[in-house]
């Protein structure tokens, strides 16, 4: 294969091609979100369990993610957003938007195209953007997964992350029953 197995910056003409990016997850096992809530003291745990089918979402990107990606393209937000490209088209790609008043990298998506996973694309991407971080003196790189996204938390806990918190009302007031929570994550770096 032709790989630029380099990340490089993406350019604001290949913002187009995000949408072309196959970023279909594919799960059989999610993380399960344990709750008890006693008055003011309030404990989650988690549990690995197996979904009751296999879930196939087509990952599709959304306004507010390709508004993000291209703010930070264009220079106009802080952050990195890079790709790996074949053959002259990007099939890999990083966004990540610098949080100032945090000192953290929040990444906001990484997106291998599925016909190219398993190969450590992925895996470049993310450590330019922790090399980026620690040229920006950031205190640490931030993500959030669905506890259904099991891929992504694999990928995220074999990079070094922990789990920071759990977001159980952030797309719905029933996250929990769809078995959707939440899940941020942090990787210090100091």
């Amino acid at each position: 294969m032709n790989w630029l197995m380099f990340p490089r910056a993406l350019k604001i003409e290949e913002l187009p091609a995000l949408a072309e990016i196959d970023g279909t997850v594919e799960s059989t096992q999610y993380l399960h979100v344990n709750r008890a809530v006693e008055q003011f003291a309030a404990a989650w745990s988690l549990e690995l369990r197996n979904l009751r089918e296999k879930l196939i979402d087509p990952n599709r990107v959304n306004d507010d993610l390709a508004f993000s990606v291209k703010q930070i393209v264009s220079g106009i937000e802080e952050g990195i957003a890079l790709c790996i490209e074949l053959n002259g088209q990007p099939v890999a790609i990083l966004a990540a938007e610098v949080r100032p008043a945090a000192k953290t990298l929040q990444l906001l998506d990484i997106r291998v195209d599925y016909d190219f996973r398993r190969q450590g694309l992925g895996t470049a991407l993310l450590c330019a953007a922790i090399n980026h971080a620690h040229e920006t003196e950031c205190r640490a790189l931030t993500a959030e997964t669905r506890t259904d996204n099991f891929p992504a938390i694999a990928f995220l806990r074999k990079l070094g992350f922990e789990p920071a918190g759990i977001d159980t009302h952030r797309h719905t007031n029933h996250d929990l029953v769809r078995e959707r929570a939440t899940l941020l994550w942090c990787l210090a770096l100091d």
